[in-house]
Formats: structure tokens, C-alpha cells, sequence
């Protein structure tokens, strides 16, 4: 099974290299625990590798045997512009590995389709400086499923996309008559199918804390597997942990290694784990 790296070194090679290619994966966070300094490590890691090779060994080292890196990496917004996402990212990461990660990252800014039948004002989100200009103007009038869809049919096939976020579109599916939340999770459902044929990795950041028991479980029965990324207290201190869940092709794998939960932590090259739990 050929893998692709997710962009931290520690985890990919507890998980033989990658996780595998052809897989739409769930980022589940509670807030500051961890899912979205996630989200920009495997960004930024994985444009550093295709930008500047010296750094990314620098940063992230060898590539495990037969691991393959993603063509190109997108990186996929409802509410944030280019600009606003690498400055946050570089409150989390390196400078030098932010600049020359996001360097040979494709920012796409899907906020047109996605305030557009909203109360915003267009002139708050409008603005032909965005990346991706050939989405329509003013008058389109696609729904941001129909938009995303067709952004991932033309550019997820071997690459890595991070879509930030399924709380946006969950509240989009709450708040206007643009689609339903079943709209969503048939999508993810037909994503999951055809990311199989594609070849390339699908990161969906979520935060849990906005959904449903039943939300949340919908949202995982239609992805390929779920890192869970929460706070536990212990005494005085809170921790961040990852607890991977139902992941085709890896979950079998740390079974067997008898690992199922990670402590984890924040540093300069971002996202890493730390302390590996053993609680099966």
C-alpha cells in the first residue's frame, strides 16, 4: 500500500511512512489541542519538500523507504484569505520554514461561494486579489459544495488537500438553505470514493466542540479515518493528546504496536508527538 506523509516526522513513521494514499482523513480538535497547528505543519512540511529540499531534511529528515511525497499541496478556505492564514500559521511554525513551505502551497479562498447568500457584505470578502479569480464573480451563484466538488475533482488527484474547515460548512448548512447537513456527509461519502481512485490525501479539519454526538459520528463513518485531538487533565496540568480512530491501513498497525494515543506538543517545526501512550 503506497503512503504519503502527512508532514510529522515522528507520527508518519509510526504509521509506516504515511498515511495511505487515496485517504480523506478527519481532524477532530478540541480548540487549541492540536488539530489545526496539525493542519499547517502537514502544509507548510509538505510545500517545504517540494520548495526546498535541504531545508525539509533540515526540518523533517529522511522519508521512510517507498514513501511517496504529494504532487502539489492545496490548501482549501471558506472565511480566510492567503495572507491571513500564513500569518497565522507563522504564530505556530519557524519563519524560515513558513516562508518557504507556503511558497509552493496553492491557497484557495472559496469565500465568495461562501458568504454569497449570506447577510455579509460582499465588499468584507470580494477581492480580485484572491488566488483562485476564475470561480465567478458577483453573479455566481454555485453553492460552495458545488464549488468545492469541483475544485477537488481538478486538483485533489495525487496531491495532499487540507480543507479548513467542516465547522464552517456545517454552520453554512445551519444557518442558510444553500445545503443540508446530509448534503455534506453525502459528499464526504462520495469524496472518500474517489479519493481512493486519486491517489492523494484529503485532510478536513473539524472543531468537536461545535457538533453533535450525532454529527460527529456521521462525519466519521464518511472519511477514511479519524485523529482525535483533545485536552486531558491530569492534577494541576492539561495536556495535549492524539488518539487516532478507525484509520484504514494504520489503526491495525499501532494496534499491533499496541499504541492507540500520543502525547503531543507544539515546537518551532510544529506539530510533533512526544510521550507515546500504551493504554490497550
Amino acid at each position: 500500500m503506497q503512503r504519503m506523509p502527512l508532514g510529522i516526522s515522528r507520527f508518519d513513521a509510526m504509521i509506516g511512512g504515511g498515511a495511505p494514499s487515496g485517504s480523506v482523513v478527519l481532524l477532530a480538535t478540541e480548540a487549541g489541542a492540536g488539530g489545526r497547528e496539525f493542519c499547517y505543519t502537514a502544509t507548510a512540511m509538505n510545500g517545504l519538500a517540494r520548495a526546498d529540499g535541504d531545508q525539509f531534511e533540515f526540518y523533517y529528515g529522511d522519508l521512510e523507504p517507498g514513501v511517496a511525497l504529494p504532487d502539489n499541496v492545496h490548501y482549501v478556505s471558506f472565511s480566510s484569505e492567503r495572507g491571513a492564514i500564513v500569518d497565522e500559521m507563522t504564530f505556530v511554525l519557524d519563519d524560515n520554514l513558513v516562508e518557504a513551505g507556503t511558497s509552493a502551497v496553492s491557497f484557495v479562498d472559496l469565500s465568495q461561494e461562501f458568504f454569497q447568500l449570506t447577510p455579509v457584505p460582499t465588499d468584507w470578502y470580494s477581492d480580485t486579489r484572491t488566488d483562485i479569480t476564475n470561480l465567478g464573480d458577483g453573479t455566481n451563484r454555485r453553492n460552495v459544495l458545488e464549488a468545492l466538488g469541483e475544485y477537488l475533482t481538478e486538483h485533489a488527484p495525487g496531491n495532499l488537500v487540507v480543507i479548513d474547515s467542516a465547522t464552517d460548512l456545517l454552520a453554512a448548512a445551519a444557518t442558510s438553505d444553500q445545503f443540508s447537513q446530509s448534503d455534506l456527509t453525502i459528499l464526504l461519502k462520495g469524496l472518500k470514493r474517489a479519493a481512493y481512485r486519486w491517489g492523494g490525501i484529503v485532510l478536513l479539519l473539524v472543531d468537536v466542540e461545535t457538533l453533535t454526538g450525532q454529527a460527529f459520528g456521521q462525519l466519521k463513518e464518511a472519511v477514511d479515518g479519524t485523529l482525535h485531538f483533545e485536552w486531558e487533565s491530569g492534577g494541576s496540568e492539561r495536556d495535549r493528546t492524539l488518539v487516532v480512530e478507525e484509520f484504514r491501513g494504520v489503526l491495525s498497525r499501532l494496534e499491533d504496536e499496541n499504541i492507540v494515543q500520543f502525547e503531543t506538543e507544539i515546537r518551532d517545526s510544529g506539530f510533533d508527538i512526544s510521550n507515546v501512550r500504551k493504554i490497550r
